[in-house]
């Protein structure tokens, strides 16, 4: 997953509390944070300091929903409305940092804390959503909206709060609310058990070699190097080279080892974590969490889990996101298969060098899952004289870093200005202030390598979302960008492949849309949109970054600062589309898994890998390719908040492809007018209909071709 969006509760992440509580003198929660722009002092909080926290955070927003239930005058927009989304200053602060610090700077006493706190958090958002005196209320100013001259803004309030009410179950009858509730809380709990094993297994699952081993497996110097290091750094490595299951160790040497066993123990490692077969097994988790999501769904009147979820997004129905996918299915499997096909050629012709196979350890001729990257890299050099690693030396880290700040500026005009002097919750984060000419509009953290205590994968998140506060002042975003990039050695930075830069720029668009927000109200500002359009202004930055015109303003030589080459650009341009059968299948196979899951209608045994099985053989995925994620690791799904949801990232490449073809067509990339537009979509969160404010923006409503076109599927 791109992004993570924490939803704790209904109330706002709002922060600054002013009450001190004599017994907590010293928990920095309790009072207000002495640092610039009220950035939470990371260096003060401590593991001891969380439950106290959340425990009087719970408490006072108790007290404020019972200030709004026993309001002996007429509900009104400003008594209700406003005033919930305004609750739980405390609660929502603490919830911030603690849950997006678990996802970064993990640990044992951390988990301990999450098994605890995560019922608690639950409980309590049940404890608001079914308050049928609270509802009562809520749903008086909803019936009335039309007549009471709220806002456009206010008016959505109202509206995604009633209907926030209504899908938590405010409307479900009262000897059903005691099971609703169990169900969240078990949920809860699952899903947090779920992401932990993942971490656990990722962390644990390494392969170690020594000198003579590493001699001749075809890795570049880099990826020894990175090796090296991470054996230095893992004081139980017995050997001098370790390579793990993080993106950056696993995906290249599965794109270089020419030792086909290793290969596959490696893929083996990979794709069998938290299967029966490995510690931390998720399997009968993932039965559970199946089956309670569906008993949830039709507790609140829906037909599945994939119905209640959709009915929320802009694609509504299953029907709709089935038939989406399969549009995109039937041309990528079948440029999957011709990708197949050429590399089992060359797999075969190595099989038939007995020299070749015998050093190589190739037993047969067979193509498999953990042959095709291989395969992949070897004939991309061949047919593009296309060498990754004579790519990374003009994508260092920094260096695309500085290209999606250039971008943002050009589009935006907006800059960003390094200060190290702010708080920071891992000396690894590199803090900036985001400037609109010489005003700070938000706080941008960016945390690149891996670590153990922090989970694999790349997203977007914040300590706090932007809100105009009770007394009309704008407060600034405090957003975070979480990535596992390579990390520098002694003689060179962190070097990206191009999938990497690309990455980058992603997540970097997730953080423009939580930094230019400017809403009234924190519920429905930045990123707070529905799942299947919250992907569209991260994905369309990745356009920026693979165009030329672009490319040349950003890729230098780490080491001379020459510009790219014309003729390497011509190379990645041409082979643009090469691989876009595994890519594209990978993801909708992922996709449509998840869907699978979530469409049931009836309780279902869940046994694995039995249901995977069947649900891939259904659609004709070849052998060769697995799902972009097993189940067993599907995080999205089971712990990040996608689940009925990860068919977004297609749903929301259409939108992405058609919103750059904009700019592509009007002849200029930073087209003033165009980039006007996009920045107030940008800005406007969640307070229009997204699909009004696309199509506002576009003029039209969005065409699937410029999408298949970029991937070579026509």
């Amino acid at each position: 997953m791109k992004t993570k969006i924490l939803i704790i509760c209904c109330a706002a992440l709002l922060l600054g509390t002013s009450c001190k509580n004599k017994n907590n003198m010293d928990n920095p929660f309790f009072g207000e944070w002495n640092t610039p722009y009220n950035i939470p002092d990371f260096e003060k909080i401590k593991p001891e300091h969380y439950l106290p926290a959340f425990e009087e955070g719970m408490k006072r927003q108790k007290a404020e929903i019972d200030a709004i239930v026993n309001n002996t005058e007429a509900p009104s927009f400003a008594n209700t409305i406003e005033a919930l989304e305004q609750s739980g200053d405390m609660l929502n602060e603490v919830s911030a940092v603690f849950f997006n610090l678990v996802e970064c700077v993990n640990s044992k006493e951390m988990e301990k804390i999450s098994e605890k706190v995560t019922p608690m958090v639950s409980a309590h958002s049940d404890d608001i959503m079914l308050n049928a005196k609270l509802f009562q209320r809520v749903k008086a100013v909803y019936d009335q909206r039309e007549s009471l001259g709220l806002t456009g803004e206010q008016l959505r309030l109202t509206e995604e709060t009633y209907k926030n009410f209504v899908r938590n179950g405010a409307n479900i009858p009262a000897d059903k609310q005691e099971r609703f509730r169990e169900i969240n809380s078990l949920l809860s709990s699952l899903s947090l058990r779920f992401g932990n094993n993942v971490l656990k297994a990722t962390n644990g699952l390494t392969l170690a070699l020594g000198e003579d081993q590493v001699a001749n497996l075809g890795l570049t110097d880099g990826q020894l190097a990175a090796a090296k290091e991470a054996a230095e750094a893992d004081s139980n490595c017995k050997e001098p080279y370790l390579f793990t299951l993080h993106m950056p160790s696993w995906e290249p040497f599965m794109q270089n080892c020419n030792d086909r066993s290793l290969r596959q123990k490696m893929w083996e490692n990979y794709a069998y974590r938290c299967t029966q077969e490995c510690p931390y097994d998720n399997s009968a988790i993932i039965d559970s969490i199946v089956n309670l999501r569906l008993e949830r769904a039709q507790i609140l009147g829906f037909e599945s889990h994939a119905a209640y979820t959709l009915d929320d997004c802009l694609a509504k129905t299953p029907e709709a996101v089935y038939k989406c996918l399969m549009d995109l299915w039937k041309p990528a499997l079948a440029k999957a298969k011709q990708e197949r096909d050429e590399y089992q050629k060359m797999l075969a012709a190595d099989f038939n060098n007995k020299e070749v196979a015998s050093k190589f350890n190739i037993q047969n001729s067979k193509l498999e899952p953990w042959d095709w990257r291989y395969y992949c890299e070897k004939l991309r050099t061949e047919r593009y004289s296309l060498d990754e690693e004579l790519i990374r030396p003009y994508f260092s880290l920094d260096n695309v870093r500085e290209g999606a700040f250039t971008v943002a500026n050009k589009l935006y005009g907006i800059t960003f200005r390094e200060n190290n002097k702010l708080p920071k919750y891992h000396p690894e984060a590199i803090s900036y202030e985001v400037m609109d000419g010489d005003k700070v509009i938000a706080i941008l953290y960016m945390d690149f390598f891996p670590r153990e205590s922090k989970r694999s994968g790349a997203w977007m998140t914040n300590f706090r979302e932007q809100y105009v506060d009770k007394d009309g002042n704008n407060v600034i975003p405090i957003i975070q960008m979480v990535c596992n990039f390579t990390k520098p050695t002694k003689d060179k930075p962190s070097l990206l492949n191009f999938d990497q830069s690309e990455t980058l720029f992603h997540e970097f668009g997730h953080c423009l849309h939580g930094m230019l927000s400017k809403c009234h109200y924190r519920s429905i500002s930045g990123t707070n949109v529905p799942r299947d359009f919250v992907e569209m202004p991260s994905q369309v930055m990745e356009n920026w970054c693979r165009h030329p015109e672009v490319m040349k303003t950003y890729a230098r030589h780490y080491k001379t600062g020459e510009a790219i080459p014309d003729s390497l650009i011509a190379k990645i341009a041409a082979a643009a589309t090469y691989g876009q059968g595994f890519i594209n299948t990978e993801l909708l196979a992922a996709s449509l898994l998840d869907m699978d899951y979530h469409s049931i209608t009836k309780p279902t045994k869940i046994v694995l890998p039995d249901f995977e099985d069947q649900a891939m053989t259904k659609i004709g995925l070849i052998p060769e390719i697995i799902s972009r994620y097993k189940s067993p690791y599907f995080q999205h799904i089971f712990s990040g908040g996608y689940s009925a949801g990860y068919y977004s990232y297609t749903w929301t490449a259409i939108l992405d492809a058609d919103a750059f073809e904009a700019f592509r067509e009007s002849g200029d990339l930073y087209n003033p007018e165009l980039a006007k537009k996009f920045r107030h979509l940008l800005e406007s969160g969640n307070t229009e209909d997204p699909m009004k404010l696309y199509i506002d923006f576009r003029g039209k409503e969005p065409s699937v071709e410029p999408l298949k076109r970029n991937r070579g599927l026509i």
